[in-house]
């Protein structure tokens, strides 16, 4: 439950009784609600409901516009740290030449690194259907040049006229 949003607090508490603990996490007990809300009139601030579900309910006193600030705050902070990965794609063709080769495995190093996932696909035309074992070696060998940096998350597979393969991070 999201305390921010969805707690009671001061006239809103049902309960008759209620464990209050003070702000500065010392526990004053069981007591009346009309006592409770007293006591946190007497200090400025407000009694909020933290556990409904217990018995009998636990509520707090505290600044409840000041705890919604700091609650907002760390999300905030979270959502900095959060990394989004996404899944970058290369696609080759089973007559692409070694220098090619070469340069897309560059471009998949490169997106490892960032720590991103690659998706190779291999792309069949026509005849060239006829030789899925060269779209096989192809994705053999980027697997062995990236083999240091990346390593296999998903086996090639063959789908219609492609073949996949999925390349993750390895942890360091």
């Amino acid at each position: 439950m999201d305390t921010s949003t969805k707690a009671r607090r001061n006239r809103q508490i049902r309960a008759r009784e209620v464990r209050v603990i003070s702000d500065d996490g010392e526990q004053l007990g069981v007591m009346d609600l009309g006592q409770a809300l007293a006591k946190a009139e007497n200090m400025g601030m407000d009694l909020v409901e933290v556990a409904p579900n217990a018995d009998p309910p636990v509520c707090r006193i505290m600044d409840f516009g000041k705890y919604q600030f700091q609650q907002q705050k760390k999300k905030q902070e979270a959502k900095k740290k959060q990394t989004k990965v996404q899944i970058k794609e290369i696609k080759v063709r089973p007559k692409t030449d070694d220098n090619d080769l070469n340069t897309k495995v560059r471009h998949i190093l490169r997106f490892i690194e960032g720590g991103d996932r690659c998706k190779v696909t291999v792309a069949f035309r026509g005849r060239e259907l006829a030789h899925k074992d060269r779209g096989s070696e192809i994705l053999a060998r980027i697997v062995d040049m990236t083999s240091e940096v990346a390593k296999v998350e998903q086996e090639p597979r063959f789908e219609g006229r492609t073949m996949h393969l999925l390349l993750a991070p390895r942890k360091s």
